[in-house]
């Protein structure tokens, strides 16, 4: 739900700022910012909550941790190629793509009730992925309107 409201306010209020400087509205730039914004934000996440989020991962995958530490540097990478004009298409396609592959780690994590940010397994369950996936799907079509398809 977090990522979520920092995206939606990001947007509105990068709307309003560019508005205010350049005379015109630029969804697709207000878009691209907000979700940079939100990608930071998720970004951090791997790194302070690092034990719950390697709990989303199948155990059959060594080296948890520093994949959880990979996923975020390669956030933080995203955020720069979308805010990048000659790379925002590339990176889009790049985000989708990790969206997508991040689905799966969501799901497990539900099926075992993981709750990544207490590090236990005292999590919302099968009902968290009523709303992550449709997030992720919002994710995936922001992502392909604000970078790809403009």
């Amino acid at each position: 739900m977090k990522p979520l409201i920092i995206l939606l306010l990001t947007f509105i209020i990068c709307l309003f700022v560019i508005k205010f400087t350049r005379k015109e509205y630029d969804f697709a730039l207000s878009a691209r910012v907000a979700m940079s914004m939100m990608l930071v934000f998720t970004a951090i996440g791997h790194f302070v909550f690092t034990k719950g989020m390697s709990m989303m991962i199948p155990r059959f995958i060594p080296f948890k941790e520093s994949f959880v530490h990979l996923t975020g540097i390669f956030e933080i990478l995203l955020v720069i190629g979308l805010l990048i004009p000659k790379l925002k298409v590339i990176s889009g396609w790049t985000l989708i793509i990790f969206l997508l592959l991040m689905l799966p780690a969501n799901i497990y994590a539900s099926i075992n009730n993981v709750n990544y940010q207490k590090g236990t397994f005292d999590g919302n369950g099968l009902a968290y992925l009523w709303f992550r996936i449709p997030l992720q799907i919002l994710f995936i079509i922001w992502t392909y309107i604000s970078t790809i398809r403009i």
